[in-house]
């Protein structure tokens, strides 16, 4: 059995899934939280595949178990020693199921790493010096790199870059109209994000149309609190709508996607807002938040359907930038095959599928109505059966993403 943990990383807290990727099956996973206050949290599922299911497609006999603790979590390095615990009391067994390999989620690998890579020591210094780029992240993921390599010595560690796969962008999509001289010297460029998700949802894509993945042109919208898109063309990223950092693009929860940097100029000097104060307005109290005082799609809808009009104007704001980018990549692209919604928004609200594709009839794209409005397991169709272009919901797993990739780097 080739078992992998996928370990992500914030600077409170990681996540961490044991993945038996023989049949690609979770065999447990948990959430370490509140790492340095005074009382941190553990939570523990082990699945039914993890209690010994036998890896059949037939529905589990045996209900997930679930167990939490509370108790002082200083650091990264004692939250994977409570992890380990929780695996010895609770299972499955790591001495019976022990991982060959252990993938972590890494944001931002800048213009250094197009692919995951076995983690050293050089590596480490390259994760730390690209900080700059994304200083909420990279520390973060880092210092669960070293505490895991601490936990697990004896195993290869890979750490698998949101960036990587958009390295593919060309140089007319990544290339900011600045000053080039200031823009070599402190690395600004485009980079995008979201990128394991992409890929995983580009290359489920194929397998479900069975159809090659070099012959597909796709658009595919990963929309969450954090939310982007990306033109794929023969599973090559070729233009996405986050740039330096996450915040470029479209409309998130809290963030403002795209805005006139003049904007910022004005903010500054009339309401006297330092950096700070915009960058903490741009990440954490623009989007969605900003607009209607909710993050969360669902929210919004319930107050749009009960007549708020900012919660309409807000809905409107959303779709209209989705539209605005399917246009544009639609452009890039020279016609697409197939549009694909993903993650939270993106797989949940048929309203927001509706509205980003309304307008694109022209190009082909047909919606069938009451396929968007059911929902269901997996990969499933929404487009009419005449519909040129193909719309899709495809259940993204950036988890088992890692761990595919993970374990290509170990094996070779």
């Amino acid at each position: 059995m080739s078992v992998v943990l996928v370990v992500n990383s914030g600077s409170s807290s990681f996540k961490y899934q044991l993945l038996d990727m023989d049949h690609e099956q979770v065999l447990a996973s948990g959430l370490v939280e509140r790492i340095g206050e005074a009382t941190g949290r553990a939570r523990h599922t082990v699945t039914a595949a993890g209690m010994g299911a036998d890896g059949t497609d037939a529905a589990p006999t045996v209900l997930d178990a679930t167990y939490t603790r509370e108790l002082p979590i200083p650091d990264h390095t004692a939250g994977f020693a409570v992890m380990l615990e929780a695996f010895a009391e609770n299972g499955p067994s790591l001495t019976e199921r022990p991982p060959v390999a252990v993938g972590h989620r890494v944001v931002h690998g800048g213009a250094r790493f197009f692919a995951p890579t076995l983690i050293t020591p050089l590596v480490e210094i390259n994760i730390d010096e690209l900080s700059v780029l994304a200083p909420l992240h990279n520390p973060a993921n880092l210092a669960g790199i070293v505490a895991a390599r601490r936990a697990f010595p004896d195993v290869p560690h890979v750490a698998v870059f949101d960036t990587a796969f958009h390295q593919t962008l060309p140089p007319a999509a990544y290339t900011y109209a600045i000053d080039a001289e200031l823009a070599a010297a402190h690395r600004i460029r485009r980079y995008g994000f979201h990128g394991t998700s992409h890929k995983f949802v580009s290359e489920a894509v194929a397998a479900f149309l069975d159809r090659p993945l070099a012959e597909l042109k796709q658009i595919v919208f990963h929309l969450g609190n954090g939310a982007s898109v990306t033109a794929i063309d023969g599973g090559r990223s070729v233009e996405t709508s986050m740039g330096l950092t996450p915040l470029e693009g479209l409309v998130m929860g809290t963030r403002s996607g795209d805005i006139d940097p003049a904007v910022l100029v004005q903010l500054a000097r009339r309401a006297h807002l330092s950096i700070d104060d915009l960058d903490d307005l741009l990440n954490k109290r623009s989007g969605l938040l900003g607009l209607a005082g909710v993050s969360d799609m669902r929210d919004l809808l319930e107050r749009a359907e009960r007549g708020d009009a900012a919660a309409t104007l807000a809905f409107d704001v959303y779709v209209h930038r989705l539209r605005a980018y399917a246009g544009s990549y639609l452009a890039q692209l020279g016609g697409v095959d197939v549009i694909s919604f993903t993650a939270g928004v993106g797989e949940n609200s048929p309203a927001v599928r509706a509205g980003a594709l309304a307008t694109l009839g022209f190009a082909g794209v047909e919606l069938d109505p009451e396929r968007n409005e059911t929902r269901g397991p997996g990969i499933r169709i929404i487009s009419t059966d005449a519909s040129a272009v193909t719309v899709l919901v495809v259940p993204t797993d950036e988890e088992v993403e890692i761990a595919r990739q993970t374990l290509e780097v170990a094996q070779s």
